[in-house]
């Protein structure tokens, strides 16, 4: 019994700090640890989101419908590998627990990735060259997200107290306003460093150096959030997951209703990526300048220093739901009429206005207003969200008597990302349906278009797949039903179940002894 006791987890160690709702357990180092990884893992993924689909077919060359085809296959794959990762996260149980061993290990995966995602080598001559090139990158940048996906876990075991978990949840949420500016730096210099050094440094130049800064800093911070974390909710020993079964497992995670409806929900908020993703487009040729995308987002963004902080109140007087459900449906209609006014950009003739000869600057001033009206619930919905997100986690825990975040994640995933695949062979093929090829100068930048249907195209999909994304997704939650009296009873009774275990384990190591 002795060698059990020297091998007890970290996790199993602190189980006795059960959860009560006035104690609080975050010290502030940890808080930071949090906030840091975040900031490295967002600036990653969004870099990654923002520019792997313009990098692809503007400078490695592939056509919009073959890298449509890639992401329908990364779709179908991801889901496979996220099913295997959340069972190997879920039955974990290290010296330095369940959680914090998967925050350094993907790092290595980035950095591969990163370089084969942003990097255009000499010897790829042939389509399919290409296309075996990125999705070797693509697959093995899955790879490590889908382990790294112990990080979003974490956020629901650095401490039982849900009302502590709420706060770092907008604490996180307020932090990503000030922290999440890479990608935009990036854009920055892609609009102006070429023109100010005669193109000795060229657009392709910089998106390689960032990707690789951005990955530096991002495998930075996941070794200090390693090592100053902590897991704290109890959690099923070894031998009592050994007892449930995998496909039990996976039996029990069927059964959790507000899983499916945030599945349906993320689904519908899937068609929102393929408008992020074709961004870079929008603003490169109907804008004729991808910085004009990073100084709209100095203003874009200004609401949500005020809305962060006012999420946890919402969100305490009317409920995650609610809050989530009427950001939504407003944020859809928003999208609807930014699209109705029609700001095309630099020349672009609108539909209700006619905006054709108007100085870019006013273009852009406008556009800039109308995309702050839209994005002034984005924080609400992100820290929502969340909440929503945990809420599954406990009606998991409330149901069965197992925390198994990682599986109900990967299911979540699983569902998401098959229908996601929809979404992914949107995001190429609709660049190429609206007569988009890449043209580029003598120095192998990129020259912007002047065809109106492609500019046109471009418009719809910056607006209209945003539009119908965050109405849908509010429209959706509106079947949520862990709400109200309902989370009031599981919450009480899920302290209660807590209680019994940490007892249970303090019997169990008395008689040992």
């Amino acid at each position: 019994m002795e060698n059990n006791n020297v091998t007890t987890t970290v996790v199993e160690e602190n189980q006795q700090e059960i959860s009560t709702s006035d104690r609080r357990y975050l010290r502030p180092k940890e808080i930071a640890a949090y906030l840091l990884t975040s900031f490295g893992q967002k600036n990653l993924s969004q870099y990654v989101s923002a520019f792997r689909q313009f990098f692809a077919i503007s400078f490695l060359g592939m056509s919009g419908s073959t890298y449509g085809i890639i992401m329908f296959i990364e779709s179908i794959y991801d889901a496979v590998d996220d099913s295997i990762s959340g069972l190997i996260i879920d039955r974990t149980r290290t010296r330095w627990g369940r959680l914090r061993p998967w925050l350094v290990i993907p790092t290595p995966f980035w950095a591969v990735a990163m370089v084969m995602l942003f990097t255009t080598p000499t010897f790829l001559v042939h389509e399919w060259q290409k296309v075996i090139w990125t999705i070797i990158g693509i697959f093995v940048y899955n790879l490590g997200m889908s382990y790294f996906g112990a990080w979003t876990i974490m956020l629901y075991n650095i401490t039982p107290n849900n009302n502590e978990r709420d706060n770092l949840i907008a604490t996180s949420k307020f932090a990503d306003l000030f922290g999440v500016f890479l990608p935009s730096i990036a854009s920055m210099f892609v609009g102006f460093l070429p023109k100010a050094t005669n193109n000795a440094i060229g657009m392709q130049d910089i998106y390689t150096g960032f990707a690789v800064i951005i990955t530096v800093i991002a495998a930075f911070t996941a070794f200090f959030g390693f090592s100053a974390m902590r897991e704290r909710v109890p959690l099923a020993s070894r031998e009592q997951m050994q007892e449930v079964g995998v496909v039990e497992s996976f039996k029990n995670v069927f059964k959790n209703r507000p899983m499916f409806i945030l599945v349906l929900s993320g689904f519908f908020a899937g068609f929102k990526s393929v408008g992020v993703a074709s961004e870079s487009f929008y603003w490169m040729h109907n804008s004729k300048n991808v910085a004009h995308g990073s100084i709209a987002g100095l203003f874009t963004g200004i609401p949500n220093y005020i809305m962060v902080p006012l999420a946890p109140k919402l969100i305490r007087k009317f409920g995650a739901k609610k809050v989530a459900v009427a950001s939504g449906i407003f944020a859809g209609i928003a999208y609807a009429g930014t699209f109705f006014i029609g700001i095309m950009g630099n020349g672009g003739k609108g539909f209700l206005v006619d905006w054709e000869g108007h100085n870019a600057v006013i273009n852009l001033a406008v556009l800039t207003l109308c995309l702050t009206i839209c994005g002034l619930p984005n924080q609400l919905l992100n820290v929502a969200g969340a909440v929503l997100q945990g809420d599954v986690y406990d009606y998991s825990e409330w149901k069965t008597g197992v925390r198994n975040e990682a599986l109900v994640q990967t299911v979540q995933n699983y569902f998401g990302k098959a229908a996601n695949s929809i979404t992914q062979l949107l995001s190429g093929v609709v660049i190429s349906a609206v007569g988009y090829v890449a043209r580029k100068d003598e120095f192998g930048n990129i020259v912007a278009e002047s065809n109106y249907k492609t500019l046109l195209g471009f418009w719809a999909v910056f607006c209209l797949l945003p539009a119908i994304a965050r109405f849908l997704y509010g429209v959706t939650l509106m079947f949520f039903n862990v709400d109200g009296k309902v989370k009031e009873q599981m919450l009480k009774e899920l302290e209660e179940k807590r209680r019994e275990r940490v007892e249970n384990l303090d019997g169990d190591e008395a008689k040992a002894e």
